[in-house]
């Protein structure tokens, strides 16, 4: 379940210290035809962080840089992410792993308390690594069920200087939404491209401290798909609090995240056992209360 594969490639109030809100993303409007994204050393131009809203410091850009060559580098030994090289590294990784964070990373005090974020299904790293890199004072929890890509990314959090800040767990997430040093803790969970929208929010709801929030990074975006999450959510106590969507550069489609907030704590039913969130959605059984 939390194996993520690659994200889909087809056309998907401020913050505060005690309660992080859901950013009020750009909408970006879908670009007129190319636009200049990497320079001739295969770095993001001006248009490609004017575009994305926020502009890494000179040493962010260059832990980026060697996210890139670390990602390389594992995938000659096993198959973490065909998004490695050029445009798909920048914008299938990068920039789609920031954009929905971008206010977050622009407004927050400097003086704010420390964030607890957790990426459910983290596959190669992202967005974990992404954000961590994005967010210097931020604790990051990654999760998930590959061994090899869990010792992979632990590996390049190391060789990047993020292992204080980054805390690999390789389990299952209905173990990890059922751990005392796991449930309730965090502002914010996220998953990007783990599974149909009431699975992922069964897995990241119970790990919400009570003004937490839950992001759930989605492709295209239907009516059904928000029947089906209105469905689940009265189960977890929670609700969605917002959707925002734009346009990825380059033409690479469009891509939507959902906000979701607790109304109280999530029931100790969820998140239910192994295996059963993928196989029977939340919302989906007449007979669940």
């Amino acid at each position: 379940m939390v194996n993520r594969p690659d994200p889909p490639v087809h056309p998907s109030d401020r913050p505060s210290d005690s309660e992080p809100m859901a950013p009020n993303a750009p909408q970006g409007d879908p670009l007129p035809g190319p636009s200049p994204v990497l320079d001739g050393q295969g770095l993001p131009t001006a248009e490609f962080w004017a575009q994305l809203g926020w502009m890494p410091e000179a040493h962010q850009l260059q832990c980026l840089v060697e996210l890139q060559g670390q990602l390389r580098h594992w995938n000659t030994r096993l198959n973490l992410s065909r998004l490695v090289e050029g445009e798909d590294f920048w914008i299938a990784q990068i920039f789609d792993s920031l954009w929905p964070l971008v206010p977050l990373l622009t407004q927050r005090p400097p003086q704010a308390m420390p964030l607890h974020l957790i990426d459910v299904g983290t596959g190669g790293g992202f967005p974990g690594l992404a954000i961590a890199i994005a967010l210097p004072e931020a604790q990051l929890t990654l999760v998930d069920s590959v061994g090899r890509k869990v010792e992979a990314v632990r590996s390049m959090a190391a060789s990047l200087g993020l292992g204080d800040r980054v805390q690999l767990r390789c389990e299952r997430v209905e173990r990890t939404g059922r751990s005392r040093d796991c449930r309730g803790r965090f502002d914010w969970a996220m998953a990007r491209a783990v599974a149909a929208a009431p699975v992922v929010a069964e897995y990241l709801v119970p790990l919400l401290a009570p003004r937490g929030r839950a992001l759930l990074y989605r492709g295209r975006w239907q009516p059904g798909d928000r029947a089906d999450l209105d469905r689940a959510l009265p189960l977890l106590r929670a609700e969605i609090e917002s959707v925002q969507g734009r346009e990825l550069l380059a033409e690479r489609g469009v891509r939507h995240a959902l906000w979701l907030r607790p109304l109280a704590p999530c029931p100790a039913a969820y998140p239910r056992a192994v295996g059963v969130p993928l196989k029977v959605p939340i919302g989906a059984d007449a007979s669940e209360s």
